[in-house]
């Protein structure tokens, strides 16, 4: 995953939820729909001095796999041995190989600028991902798929900002809901398709600030909403 491929994933997600041409790049869609979410920050390899992505800024001092790599293939990691006879001593060996790795991932392929991602692909500046696929800014996600600016939700797919949810699908701006479909600014529901600006309602579609509409109205309104969303 590079910043080409990130932008066109970011175009088809954003042009299926709001039937409009993505007009934002990365970085404007980061702040504009990321701005709440925790994202890994760019530290630097303490070997090489290079850039690289971590989830905790705790340590003040981190290696990348690669040169974590490096230092296994020398006498598997050990260092010579030394003397440890006082505190100082065994602190000044620990401090030579008291390194946080960066960019840490298992199982997974296509990942940049990320760090903690579990048997998943395509993911671009996010942490705690995992079984996901096409992920952007995200920290927190399981079994989702094309996914901008989501937090602790599950199994969720071509959505933007989904926070606490699961089974949304092609929808913006979601909390603390499930079964949500072609839906945006959602809040505390259950089996809606269709809605937008609602709260506490289950099984319901074409409303709007839960209040029921006609279809036609409905879609006309939506319009309205999808364009002020990527003007705004």
């Amino acid at each position: 995953m590079d910043n080409v491929v990130a932008k066109q994933l970011l175009d088809n997600i954003v042009g299926n939820i709001f039937s409009y041409q993505n007009p934002l790049s990365l970085e404007q869609a980061m702040t504009k729909f990321a701005f709440d979410v925790r994202l890994p920050q760019q530290v630097y390899d303490e070997i090489d001095k290079q850039p690289s992505w971590a989830a905790s800024m705790g340590q003040q001092r981190y290696i990348t796999r690669k040169n974590v790599e490096k230092r296994l293939s020398v006498n598997e990691g050990m260092q010579a041995k030394q003397d440890l006879s006082t505190i100082e001593h065994i602190l000044t060996a620990w401090n030579k190989i008291n390194l946080s790795m960066s960019e840490r991932q298992m199982a997974s392929k296509n990942v940049a600028e990320s760090d903690g991602i579990y048997s998943s692909e395509g993911v671009y500046r996010s942490i705690n991902i995992r079984k996901s696929k096409n992920i952007l800014f995200s920290d927190g996600l399981e079994s989702c798929q094309s996914v901008v600016a989501g937090q602790t939700s599950k199994s969720c797919k071509d959505s933007i900002r989904v926070e606490d949810s699961k089974h949304v699908e092609n929808s913006f701006s979601v909390i603390w809901s499930n079964k949500i479909t072609s839906s945006m600014f959602i809040q505390d529901c259950y089996d809606l398709y269709e809605c937008l600006f609602c709260t506490h309602l289950a099984s319901r579609k074409f409303c709007v600030a839960n209040i029921q509409l006609e279809e036609s109205e409905y879609r006309r309104v939506k319009d309205l909403v999808a364009r002020w969303v990527l003007s705004s």
